[in-house]
């Protein structure tokens, strides 16, 4: 079984649970969360993606993060993105919610800051 999500309308209230290969297959919105991450001096993490990845494999990003699962909160996703992601273990902080409309992919994203000292 794949991963599961909840997909939702544009104004984020729950449709239905669903795979989320599913999902991105036949452009069901649904939910992820990102965290930019940056240091003291201000200076932002970038990563190359996983050539794998299942969007914008290979490419460098300074976004963090992946689907919200089944009942999860956005914090509660990007804070366990960013640690399954880097082995970084911080608190975010909530900054925007946004329609995101990739393509024929579309997802309803909240981004995340956090702050890291190592």
């Amino acid at each position: 079984m794949d991963e599961r999500v909840e997909r939702v309308d544009e104004q984020d209230r729950v449709l239905g649970i669903v795979d989320r290969t599913e999902a991105i297959q036949r452009g069901w919105l649904h939910r992820i969360a990102t965290t930019v991450c940056h240091d003291p001096a201000g200076r932002v993490l970038v990563h190359q993606r996983p050539a794998g990845a299942s969007r914008f494999p290979g490419q460098y990003n300074m976004l963090l993060g992946g689907a919200v699962n089944v009942g999860e909160s956005y914090e509660a996703a990007a804070a366990r993105e960013l640690a399954e992601e880097t082995g970084v273990h911080a608190s975010v902080r909530f900054r925007v919610k946004y329609l995101l409309p990739w393509r024929d992919q579309p997802v309803l994203a909240r981004r995340a800051r956090s702050r890291h000292h190592g």
